[in-house]
């Protein structure tokens, strides 16, 4: 049956930065799917203990880990546990993230550094020895988070948009290499969704409201549940010929130059 192309039961998911979010929507497809879910938070212990609560609420298993994807000791020690205290990860979704909205020529050093490495070489650093356990069983499942930034530009998210431009070729990269190992990687490019940090823009008369709503063909913006179906099908055998590419959800924005108003 086509529907069992999609059925996850059996596998482990391990999500990053899935405490709150869209990390936790995508989590939550992987979850209501089959999946057993093991998220990663940075925060705090606290922070991870009412994430998983919410998964377990909706009859999800799930299982928190507190660790930094930026430091490779950690990363290591955390794949170890997770392998033997769970079990092996069958598939992992890099999304762990910051942004600074700095204009890049007021911006430091160290801030653009902080951004590369939390949103670049934190995946690098956390794909490692995943895909090193998966190509050691025959093949598994890698997603990294990029953006619509992996493709445009706009003012003051110059650090992030050269992060998620670089995830973008990373995840090619990674795709290229794995992919006679039966490890498929893609992206996801989430467009402009609805969440607890974006509620006090998205309100009729701002701004940044009235352009996004504008901006998109959909006139809407994202509902986070939007993101499950992508991210199942690219956790799933319904994607094992699919490596290499970035699946944008998105409302249409990156295939328009917009519209004008009340068009």
């Amino acid at each position: 049956m086509a529907q069992d192309l999609f059925d996850l039961h059996g596998k482990v998911a391990l999500v990053t930065g899935a405490t709150h979010g869209l990390g936790m929507a995508m989590a939550m497809g992987l979850g209501e799917a089959g999946a057993t879910l093991v998220i990663n938070g940075h925060s705090s212990d606290e922070k991870i203990k009412a994430a998983v609560a919410e998964y377990e609420k909706a009859g999800i298993k799930a299982h928190g880990y507190r660790f930094n994807v930026t430091d490779e000791q950690e990363v290591g020690s955390a794949v170890k546990r997770i392998e033997a205290e769970v079990g092996p990860i069958d598939i992992l979704v890099n999304n762990a993230g910051i942004i600074k909205r700095v204009p890049l020529l007021e911006m430091a050093v160290d801030e653009f550094e902080d951004v590369i490495r939390t949103d670049l070489t934190g995946v690098f650093i956390m794909t490692k020895p995943v895909v090193a356990s998966m190509i050691k069983r025959g093949g598994g499942k890698v997603i990294n988070i990029c953006s619509m930034m992996s493709e445009l530009g706009r003012n003051s998210v110059g650090a992030y948009a050269a992060a998620k431009g670089g995830l973008k070729m990373l995840t090619r990269n990674m795709a290229t290499e794995w992919a006679a190992s039966n490890v498929q990687v893609n992206g996801i490019g989430p467009g402009y969704f609805a969440t607890s940090q974006t509620a006090p823009i998205r309100v009729d008369g701002h701004p940044f409201n009235d352009f996004i709503v504008q901006r998109t063909p959909a006139g809407k913006w994202g509902d986070p549940d939007d993101l499950k179906g992508a991210a199942v099908f690219l956790s799933s055998a319904a994607s094992n010929f699919v490596t290499g590419q970035v699946l944008y959800v998105d409302g249409g924005i990156l295939a328009t130059i917009g519209k004008p108003a009340n068009e």
